[in-house]
């Protein structure tokens, strides 16, 4: 039984307009989604202390995750 996880990035601006990957989700767009830091960290999200930015792409991609979560999976019996 494998189970195939979803690598969850965050999405950062560099100076120049062009998409990065970053280090993990800002405090800011955690709270965006209604997320709190442990629970994140329980769902194997990225959080990234240092950062102050918050980009709404991100807060998307948290929401439907957290609905992926949130989804009842099938037993197997």
């Amino acid at each position: 039984m494998t189970e195939t996880k979803m690598k969850i990035t965050a999405t950062v601006r560099k100076k120049d307009g062009r998409p990065k990957e970053g280090h993990g989700f800002s405090l800011e767009e955690l709270r965006k989604a209604e997320l709190d830091v442990k629970k994140a960290l329980k769902l194997k999200i990225p959080v990234d202390m240092r950062r102050r930015s918050s980009h709404e792409e991100n807060v998307e991609v948290l929401k439907a995750r957290l609905k992926d979560v949130a989804k009842p999976r099938k037993s197997s019996a």
